[in-house]
């Protein structure tokens, strides 16, 4: 077969020519243009964003506010604590060796677990991270592995960086607590520890920019209610780092804004000397014999309040057993964490004061008069204190069985007799409440006890309020709704008839646990049973008998100051309500209890106190508490201040928590030598000073300015 030869098409050889050209040029024309869209038209942004890359974000963290008294003594101030931080960018680029060299170089000078080091770096949220020590902030930002470093230790961390590549040291705020007269505080102070992840959220997404992963909130007391104030706003500082770590230094900084000073209505001498008080009640008693057990007082816990009776701000408050609120400060340790929440340490964190829930025993009288004289009782009504009174199948009996014959409410309040007040409630309840199955049965006594605000929270300025709990009718029916189920299983389980107290109350309970009985109501005529109160309740209803039947919202703060003295918000008292009463019975009652510390229960306590020129009215307390000893309650007033003492397992109110309330009310009016009488002059809010006045960073109040008040 003869070969056949194919020239080429010189035309199409020349157009495949033509378009590679075409395609050549294209591609170089697009290069050219992004070229020059890259160095020309937005180098200037990218070189910034090249530059920004070598620039780490540090935060910093304000001063925290102070939190003054009411003469701007400091209870709360600040320290400086250098602070430790590692950068994670830095340690994400290291190989793992380096990386762990220079954490255990960092563990070593901090002086802390290198496990422990390593954990802080861990961010929250990925593999291997430890609740609580993991980091819940930006991962951008230097997470602080150390705090309370030495300085020396900080200086030389800071000069060597070449040897710690990616950390950083520099000095922060954190709390201190200055102690002012040896003063604790804690339950009314509160404490701060770390932000969680959620509340960082959560602050985000409001674009809060007062928190950051490194911030510290208020979780309890002052510190949490007026946190908004006290924490201020975090600054900022631009760290040049290079490719390696190594800190070449400030690029420019936003100065933190430091929060506002909190000025408190607490005297930190009357402070103390409650304090002091309360101790030696509770020591006292426990070295005294208990008649009744035949071994001494437990005395495991207490409380005290001194309120001012016009305006229900809080002069002092305590609560036994305490802790340290420093101890929180930089973190707590999970074993000392436990131990504040321990039953056998007495839970600590507990305060007595406003959230503990006590039977108020005789403290319960005067109120309870107040409503017996508002219905149908009158001030000459005269009922017998007799030894004891027979209330269906139980026997009531007064104290020490004493008898005293036929007696006023007057004279009644300031015995304390028991068989008296019976009669009282016993009568209300043959008059509207002998259907025991009716809970819409009025009753004086619980409308009465409700207008004093019992049953309800008061307030309070500081979180974790207890309420209390009136035991009327509705609340019997509820609670045998809830309980039966429980207690009628351990009555059918009883095949043997078991006739201890427990069987015997599970039995009733279950049978008719839902009805209210005439001897509720002779309980609850005085304070006993299922009625309980917390000392700042009973505080602030004193506080109405003594101001003519006003109730006031307690208050410990009364004003937010700036940093450099200028009045953020003036916090005046809140008025909540009146109680519901003909002003002669409350003047009634308030003349009866002036008779308590002169011819009455604590007439052997005040024994040479000028009841005549510092006229104290009260009441004792001593509340039965079934396989404990009685509380011992002392509840008094004038028409300045309010003092509520009360200190479990302790006995008789005049016994244990009468000598010391005696003591709290000589310091207050300057008697027999100890005096911390407030000064109402220097307490912003009030008409003198004029102008507010200017807090050091110590929290004492600054001289005035050359031409100021002298």
């Amino acid at each position: 077969m003869a070969a056949v030869l194919i020239r080429p098409n010189p035309t199409k050889s020349r157009l495949r020519l033509f378009v590679m050209q075409v395609l050549m040029l294209s591609l170089f024309l697009t290069l050219f243009a992004r070229l020059w869209y890259l160095q020309v038209l937005t180098g200037e942004e990218y070189q910034a964003k090249a530059a920004e890359q070598s620039v780490r974000d540090v935060v910093v963290q304000p001063a925290r506010g102070l939190i003054v008294d009411a003469q701007g003594r400091s209870l709360v101030a600040n320290r400086t604590s250098w602070v430790v931080s590692v950068d994670r960018t830095v340690l994400a680029k290291m190989a793992d060796d380096d990386r762990e060299t220079l954490l255990r170089k960092v563990a070593k000078a901090v002086d802390a677990p290198y496990d422990d080091v390593v954990a802080r770096t861990v961010l929250c949220g990925t593999d291997g991270a430890v609740k609580g020590t993991c980091w819940n902030g930006s991962p951008f930002q230097p997470i602080p592995v150390a705090q309370d470093v030495p300085q020396q230790v900080a200086v030389k961390i800071s000069e060597q960086g070449e040897d710690y590549p990616g950390v950083l040291a520099q000095a922060e705020s954190v709390r201190a607590y200055p102690s002012p007269f040896g003063i604790n505080a804690a339950g009314v102070l509160g404490y701060l520890s770390p932000i969680t992840g959620d509340e960082l959220e959560e602050a985000e997404k409001s674009d809060d920019t007062s928190v950051n992963g490194a911030s510290v909130v208020g979780r309890a007391g002052l510190e949490k209610t007026y946190d908004q104030y006290l924490r201020g706003t975090p600054g900022t500082t631009k760290v040049g780092v290079d490719s390696d770590g190594h800190v070449l230094g400030n690029t420019g900084t936003i100065a933190a804004e430091p929060g506002d000073t909190l000025v408190t209505s607490i005297d930190a001498k009357v402070q103390s000397l409650a304090e002091k008080e309360l101790h030696e009640a509770i020591t006292t008693a426990r070295k005294t014999y208990d008649p009744v057990t035949h071994k001494n007082y437990v005395a495991d816990s207490g409380a005290v309040v001194v309120m001012d009776a016009k305006t229900g701000n809080v002069v002092a408050m305590a609560s036994q057993p305490t802790y340290d609120p420093g101890a929180w400060v930089g973190g707590i340790s999970a074993k000392q964490l436990k131990k504040l929440y321990s039953k056998k340490a007495g839970e600590p964190l507990l305060s007595r004061a406003t959230q503990g829930q006590f039977a108020p025993g005789s403290t319960w009288k005067p109120l309870m008069t107040v409503g017996a004289l508002n219905n149908g009782y009158g001030e000459d009504t005269r009922l017998n204190c007799s030894s004891g009174l027979q209330v269906g199948n139980r026997w009531f009996k007064n104290y020490e069985s004493a008898s005293y014959g036929s007696i006023d409410f007057a004279r009644a309040l300031q015995i304390s007799c028991d068989t008296f007040f019976y009669r009282v409630g016993l009568g209300y309840w043959n008059k509207y409440g002998s259907d025991a199955s009716n809970v819409k049965a009025k009753d004086p006594l619980v409308s009465i006890a409700k207008s004093f605000g019992f049953g309800t929270k008061t307030g309070l300025d500081i979180p974790g309020e207890a309420s209390g709990r009136i035991a009327d009718r509705k609340w019997k029916l509820e609670y045998w709704n809830a309980m039966k189920g429980y207690y009628c299983k351990i009555d059918k389980r009883n095949k043997t008839g078991k006739r201890d107290f427990l069987h015997v109350f599970a039995h009733e309970f279950c049978v008719e646990g839902n009805k209210y009985r005439a001897t509720d109501s002779v309980n609850y005529a005085i304070g006993q049973g299922d009625t309980i109160v917390t000392p700042i309740q009973l505080a602030r209803a004193y506080a109405a008998l003594s101001n003519g039947g006003t109730l006031y919202a307690p208050r410990i703060a009364k004003a937010v100051v700036s940093a450099d003295g200028k009045l953020v918000k003036r916090i005046a008292p809140v008025v909540q309500g009146h109680v519901k009463s003909k002003k002669s019975a409350l003047k009634y009652v308030d003349e009866a209890l002036k008779g308590t510390p002169k011819v009455g229960t604590l007439a052997w306590k005040f024994v040479g106190f000028p009841l005549d020129k510092v006229q104290v009215r009260g009441k004792t307390g001593s509340a039965e508490v079934y396989g404990k000893q009685s509380t011992s309650w002392v509840a008094t007033y004038t028409k300045d201040y309010v003092v509520v003492m009360m200190v479990t397992q302790a006995g008789t109110g005049s016994g244990t928590s009468g000598p010391a309330v005696r003591k709290i009310w000589e310091g207050l009016y300057g008697i027999d030598g100890e005096d911390v009488r407030p000064s109402r002059a220097a307490v912003p809010g009030t008409t003198s000073p004029k102008k507010l006045p200017v807090f050091g960073a110590d929290g004492s109040i600054m001289p005035p300015a050359r031409g100021g008040r002298k």
